[in-house]
């Protein structure tokens, strides 16, 4: 029964992703005109605030892709890292807050920490126009004013609006 099941959900999945991806060809030129209109208005928008981005047309989906400048900022540890166990986690909290500052004010779009006990903590992707503003926000995170963490700001580049998957 288990088997059946289970052939049954894979064929149910190969046909919902065949049907997906022939849908997506099938688009009329009009959507696809309209689809460009709005990609040309959301590129000005984005020069007009002061974002670096460039934009290009996939080739197997004929969709224009908006590149934008991101900057990701890596949080190392710092040299004061002997706070005591009480300091160290409201220093935790501090962290936390700012980083939740930062989503809300439109600021970050993603942060985390590593996976590992190594001297890389974490990253935040920064969601701002120059890379003087991430070191800015980076910078005043209360980690890194207390000395616990050291940031590495670097530009980076990713498709507009693409989900994590």
């Amino acid at each position: 029964m288990k088997t059946i099941f289970f052939s049954l959900l894979v064929i149910f999945l190969i046909a919902s992703c065949t049907n997906q991806q022939t849908d997506s060809a099938r688009k009329p030129i009009e959507v696809r005109s309209a689809q460009k209109k709005s990609v040309a208005k959301e590129k000005q928008k984005l020069i007009d605030k002061g974002f670096q981005v460039f934009d290009y047309i996939d080739e197997e989906t004929k969709d224009t892709v908006i590149m934008q400048q991101y900057f990701i900022a890596f949080l190392k540890s710092g040299p004061n890292r002997s706070q005591t166990k009480e300091v160290a986690d409201s220093l935790q909290g501090l962290h936390m807050a700012h980083l939740g500052k930062m989503y809300e004010m439109g600021y970050a779009d993603i942060s985390g920490p590593m996976g590992d006990d190594g001297e890389l903590r974490g990253i935040t992707i920064y969601n701002v126009p120059t890379l003087q503003m991430a070191d800015s926000l980076a910078n005043s995170d209360p980690m890194v004013k207390a000395g616990r963490l050291v940031i590495e700001v670097k530009p980076w580049w990713a498709g507009k609006g693409f989900p994590l998957r």
